[in-house]
């Protein structure tokens, strides 16, 4: 997709909140620091629309980011950061938890993991969470650009492997650094804009 519109709509903690125009949605999930703000902005082609940070755990609301004036990207809060309170993550899981299970605007599910680390406790909750819905899901390997071509078909094995991915199933590597993926993350949202 070529981007000549994005903006930053709204940040909002409840569907009363959410933008009411009804594009289709696109869900961007992720553990903290994975690097969903910089998926964004590289998606978006602006250098920071998305706020980046190296302290994990800033989003902590649902992000609304209108493409084009046809589709909205959905940063949600990333999980599994220590550093937050226990009510904090309570409060951003029932966010979330609210927002997959009930916004009809929502056309697929885009999950990040870290191409240098197993799939974490949390990884595997968030994907099967999702899938139980029947929500549509691209798993992105993020960093890919840290680790060697060697590593990486170990890398996207290991993380199919303990996601319990079905082979049909897409796991598309990307680089914030050099914009690997980046065109076959867009197909695969482009075509679940069409369901």
């Amino acid at each position: 997709m070529k981007v000549t519109d994005a903006q930053m709509l709204i940040s909002a903690v409840s569907d009363a909140q959410y933008p009411k125009a009804g594009l289709p949605e696109i869900v961007l999930s992720g553990r903290s620091n994975v690097g969903k703000s910089s998926l964004i902005n590289r998606l978006l082609s602006r250098k920071s629309l998305a706020r980046t940070s190296s302290s994990p755990g800033k989003t902590q609301t649902l992000n609304f980011y209108q493409v084009n004036q046809i589709l909205n990207l959905v940063d949600v809060p990333g999980y599994g950061y220590a550093k937050v309170s226990k009510t904090q993550r309570e409060k951003f899981g029932q966010i979330i938890e609210h927002y997959l299970e009930s916004r009809k605007e929502l056309k697929g599910a885009v999950i990040l993991v870290d191409a240098r680390h197993e799939p974490t406790e949390d990884d595997k909750a968030m994907y099967h969470y999702v899938d139980y819905f029947d929500i549509p899901i691209l798993v992105v390997s993020t960093k890919i650009d840290k680790i060697s071509n060697n590593q990486r078909a170990g890398s996207l094995k290991r993380i199919r492997q303990s996601l319990e991915m079905p082979s049909e199933e897409p796991l598309q590597s990307f680089s914030a650094i050099n914009g690997e993926g980046s065109s076959e993350i867009w197909s695969w949202i482009e075509h679940r804009m069409k369901d």
